[in-house]
């Protein structure tokens, strides 16, 4: 699998045009090697692969990664440099969105001066687009601690628990299955807090008739996992329950719709303009989803300007949502992934409305 992951970055390098490919970000670096560190770069050019780390990585590298050298540096940007320098590479991709400018300054004045640092983001942003079955696994894996994480924290949803109470409880019953972290601080919005696409778990309780926004998600493996789901606290008001009924609708369209070759901004907008005869356009101001694997967001993006259609084997989410300032919001979230004859859901949570009940 590694291999075929090297023969693709050669034929970036045959494709672009560049003599190496220059690996900064973490999650490309784990994808073409396999290392779980948190400070490496990668070279590759057409005959070898050389690994770069610091002394604490030393050995780490030397048991996970199996490339032409390992080295290590005191300096990272000196490392790098050192080795373009040697090797001789009149021009060099890189991954431009995961340099910082000061890095890539510094990079850049170590360099020869006829040295030319090609840009090349979405090439690598796609390299990771398409999953193996091994990938597949192990989203499908995290995403399936979900539903029981959720129903053994049921009991704590009720009027007087806090938002971050819930998040909290949550992310223990995810660690105790087997989750190696939680993917992103996770969203619990309630009441008029629904209304925040992104309302971070709060100190604000509970009340009976509130929707309750949960988004949150694991990681197994390296890989992540996505799933929102939005849950009445007795008795709503009937406008929240028809926003939860339109979301839904909308939602469950949007699968439909995917299969290989569809384009993604069509699938948005299969999502978008339902939301928009409910009366709720003006209210939905995000993409509908994104890609998830080694980062909870990644290539590809589902939006109005996608440029995409979609493969088999994408891993995306389908997401939704009507946010009303002062009333509340819904969102319904699933991880999805293109089969050959359409789509397949990787998260299990039925987003069906449901009511809690309480004392």
């Amino acid at each position: 699998m590694i291999e075929n992951r090297i023969l693709s970055l050669r034929q970036i390098l045959r494709d672009e045009g560049v003599d190496a490919l220059l690996l900064w970000s973490l999650p490309n670096i784990r994808y073409v090697t396999g290392f779980t560190g948190s400070d490496a770069v990668v070279v590759v050019t057409a005959k070898s692969v050389f690994f770069l780390t610091d002394s604490r990585y030393v050995s780490q590298a030397q048991q996970q990664v199996r490339v032409d050298e390992i080295r290590e540096y005191k300096v990272k940007t000196d490392g790098v440099g050192s080795l373009i320098a040697e090797i001789g590479c009149p021009r060099v991709g890189f991954e431009g969105e995961a340099v910082s400018v000061a890095i890539f300054n510094k990079l850049r004045s170590q360099s020869a001066d006829n040295l030319a640092w090609v840009p090349l983001d979405e090439r690598f942003s796609r390299l990771r687009g398409i999953k193996s079955l091994s990938e597949l696994e192990f989203l499908e894996n995290a995403a399936g601690l979900h539903q029981e994480a959720l129903e053994e924290i049921l009991p704590r949803i009720r009027p007087g628990v806090t938002e971050r109470d819930v998040a909290f409880a949550l992310e223990i019953a995810l660690r105790r299955r087997g989750g190696e972290d939680r993917a992103f601080d996770f969203i619990v919005a309630s009441g008029p807090r629904g209304a925040l696409p992104h309302g971070v778990a709060s100190d604000k309780q509970l009340a009976s008739g509130e929707l309750v926004t949960i988004d949150f998600g694991t990681r197994i493996g390296g890989y992540y996992s996505d799933e929102t789901v939005t849950l009445a606290l007795g008795e709503v008001d009937p406008k929240l329950r028809r926003i939860y009924d339109c979301v839904l609708e909308a939602h469950d369209r949007a699968i439909e719709a995917i299969r290989p070759g569809a384009e993604l901004k069509v699938i948005d907008a299969v999502a978008r303009e339902y939301i928009a005869e409910c009366g709720y356009g003006d209210y939905f101001g995000h993409g509908l989803g994104h890609g998830v694997g080694l980062q909870v967001h990644e290539f590809p993006t589902l939006s109005p300007r996608s440029r995409d259609r979609v493969e088999e084997g994408m891993v995306f989410t389908v997401e939704p949502g009507i946010y009303v300032p002062d009333l509340g919001g819904v969102r319904i979230e699933d991880m999805v992934t293109a089969t050959a004859g359409g789509s397949r859901r990787l998260t299990r949570i039925s987003k069906e409305f449901r009511t809690l009940p309480f004392d």
